[in-house]
């Protein structure tokens, strides 16, 4: 019988955690259960740091950016012991389940944690939008609408100075940001992770749009590669992921462009601005759909669940089957976007 639930969210942060941790604790109280708020991600449940979450911690946080239990990258299973004091905690604190929010890494775990025996609900959470089995998770719609608004204000300055501009988004492994920032905002060329760079290619349509409104717009994935080209060499995270904030993608397609076509160019990496401040409305409302069907869950004993949006209605579907495999940027959405380079 479920009687406390522990919350955590993990990795980056992004609009929607505050709504969906405010959902979650409203409605979990429904069900008369207690709730701990974990600190910092698996961080806190490693290191046994929780608090109490009443209804004063959560009824005005709609409208705020971030988390208010704060985040982490910690893995538990990368350092030996870690796993052992998680189930540790889990028993000192009395928690009966575990509610975490978060992407990939962070479901992973919980995945995982499920295979131990420990009761996981996961909520999905990555402003990348490259999780598998949900259409989108919050944070996504927020991340892009800050891009468009700074790709179009690049817009503006491109076209008073005649210069070609670049904008480099947030993006690892999926395009998702920068394919919908190029549509959102008119871009005349998107760079993403899931298709090769084509430098010439590239080249000879902005030459098309410079000689016609003597300005370009180029949105490019931080994740992005070149051809025959190697970026700096960085640490890599808890998870393994190479950490990209010195690999200046954005700089190198600037330099390319303004070497092969000798117009003036700039870059701008607009980076973690995309993570935080006031969540949309749809980020806003899914968020606290979300939050609210992950302490159904937990009521209904449905443990090794994520939550998850398919067309307008929020299910379940297997945790295992949500980390399995990264939600990257099919073909008819590449086509799609191809329409609009003329």
């Amino acid at each position: 019988m479920v009687k406390r639930i522990g919350i955590l969210t993990g990795g980056g942060d992004c609009p929607g955690l505050n709504p969906a941790i405010r959902g979650c604790v409203m409605r979990a109280m429904d069900y008369k259960f207690e709730i701990m708020g974990i600190r910092e991600g698996w961080k806190g449940l490693v290191e046994g740091d929780a608090e109490p979450l009443k209804i004063g911690d959560v009824e005005d946080i709609v409208n705020k950016g971030g988390t208010i239990l704060g985040t982490s990258r910690t893995n538990p299973f990368r350092k030996e012991g870690d796993i052992k004091k998680c189930q540790e905690n889990i028993k000192k604190l009395g928690l009966d389940a575990i509610v975490a929010m978060g992407g990939e890494d962070t479901l992973g775990v919980a995945n995982k944690l499920g295979k131990k025996g420990i009761s996981c609900i996961g909520v999905p959470k990555t402003m990348d939008n490259d999780l598998s089995a949900t259409d989108y998770s919050f944070g996504f719609d927020t991340s892009v609408t800050v891009a468009v608004d700074a790709a179009e204000r690049l817009k503006d300055t491109g076209a008073s100075h005649r210069r070609i501009m670049v904008l480099e988004v947030m993006g690892r492994h999926a395009g998702w940001v920068a394919l919908f920032v190029g549509l959102g905002a008119a871009a005349d060329w998107v760079l993403i992770p899931e298709k090769e760079i084509e430098i010439d290619k590239m080249c000879e349509q902005l030459k098309k749009d410079y000689d016609r409104k003597k300005t370009a717009l180029v949105i490019v994935s931080e994740g992005a590669k070149i051809p025959n080209m190697n970026g700096a060499k960085e640490e890599l995270d808890p998870f393994g992921h190479m950490i990209l904030k010195k690999r200046g993608i954005g700089e190198d397609i600037a330099n390319i462009i303004e070497e092969k076509l000798k117009v003036e160019t700039r870059v701008a990496v607009i980076g973690h601005i995309q993570r935080g401040g006031s969540p949309t409305l749809f980020d806003r409302i899914l968020g606290t759909r979300v939050g609210v069907k992950a302490a159904d869950l937990v009521a209904e004993g449905k443990f090794g669940q994520m939550v998850a949006l398919q067309g307008n209605q929020i299910v379940s579907v297997p945790l295992e089957e949500a980390v399995s495999k990264l939600k990257t940027v099919p073909d008819e959405w590449w086509d799609l976007i191809q329409v609009f380079f003329k």
